[in-house]
């Protein structure tokens, strides 16, 4: 079994959103290394289909990027929050929809090597229209794709957002068995 202790931390910087560590770990074969770690608290992405097998999708400029991405709708996960919960918030914030149904799809480690972040997966069926609510620092399009043109689009690298593209190819998957 593959594993590396934990021997020591250290916080570089603390940020709204984010902490840096320094930490030192202990390898299998008993050397110490240096690993730095991005603590992020995680999030949540909703692969929300219309009853014509639509996909809302938003358009918002991500500073990491650079540019602006087509994305599902997203958030990051307060302590302690229920990660469908924050789904359904977010859900209806950015878009300005709520589902009747709302399941489980998967959840991913975007970043592994050096990031905690895990971003939980959901589908939400049963649309149905209140009011968009965004933050006072969120500027975003919503989109409606069809389902295999969207899927279409993370093939092609048209789509490269990782949270998008592993829902949109798994929801993709499983409609085919």
């Amino acid at each position: 079994m593959h594993k590396e202790e934990l021997t020591g931390s250290r916080t570089i910087y603390e940020g709204k959103i984010i902490t840096l560590k320094a930490c030192t770990v202990r390898l299998e074969n008993g050397a110490e290394v240096l690993r730095e770690l991005v603590e992020h608290p995680g999030g949540v992405g909703i692969l929300a289909l219309d009853e014509e097998e639509n996909v809302l999708l938003v358009r918002q400029y991500r500073f990491g990027a650079g540019q602006v991405l087509l994305e599902l709708p997203a958030g990051k996960l307060e302590p302690g929050e229920d990660p469908a919960q924050c789904g359904m918030r977010e859900l209806e914030e950015e878009t300005g929809c709520c589902a009747a149904s709302f399941a489980p799809l998967g959840r991913i480690h975007p970043t592994p090597a050096y990031v905690s972040e895990v971003i939980y997966i959901f589908l939400a069926r049963g649309l149905t229209h209140k009011r968009q609510s965004l933050d006072a620092d969120e500027f975003l399009t919503v989109e409606k794709v069809p389902l295999r043109q969207a899927v279409q689009l993370c093939l092609d690298g048209g789509i490269t957002d990782a949270k998008t593209v592993f829902a949109l190819l798994k929801y993709s998957a499983l409609q085919k068995q």
